[in-house]
């Protein structure tokens, strides 16, 4: 079973902790990087700033993308990613608190391949995260 490279783009540190949790949880080896906003993601993504040195920041299989984060939200990471040539074929998965028909639609606009609201309750939320790197193991 091949591994998962995943970057978790997530501002909210209790978020986070619990994606990593339930992404440990889901029986699929997965390798994930935890970036806490935007800026930092696009930095990771295009080998710059720190992540300038080979081997800091391999390209993942799948992004999951909060929405609301400081300095660069994850609609603008979403375009921007989408597109860049190099870039544009990465699973993006937006995870977020905003069940708002209006984000929802923006983020399927800017060509996000899903959209997950987070779930408050750890199991399903875990099994959403199952079945969210299901899908992109399925797609290597």
């Amino acid at each position: 079973m091949s591994l998962i490279n995943i970057l978790l783009v997530e501002d909210d540190a209790g978020h986070a902790r619990l994606a990593m949790i339930g992404l440990s949880e889901s029986g699929i080896p997965v390798r994930v990087k935890h970036v806490e906003n935007g800026e930092e993601a696009l930095l990771y993504l295009n080998h710059t700033g720190k992540y300038s040195e080979p081997g800091m920041s391999p390209k993942p299989d799948l992004i999951l993308l909060d929405l609301r984060m400081p300095k660069v939200d994850g609609f603008e990471v979403l375009e921007r990613v989408k597109r860049d040539d190099e870039l544009k074929n990465i699973r993006i998965v937006v995870l977020t608190t905003s069940d708002s028909e209006k984000d929802r639609e923006l983020a399927i606009k800017l060509c996000a391949d899903d959209y997950v609201v987070k779930n408050s309750d750890f199991t399903m939320f875990t099994e959403s995260l199952k079945d969210i790197v299901d899908t992109a193991k399925k797609s290597q």
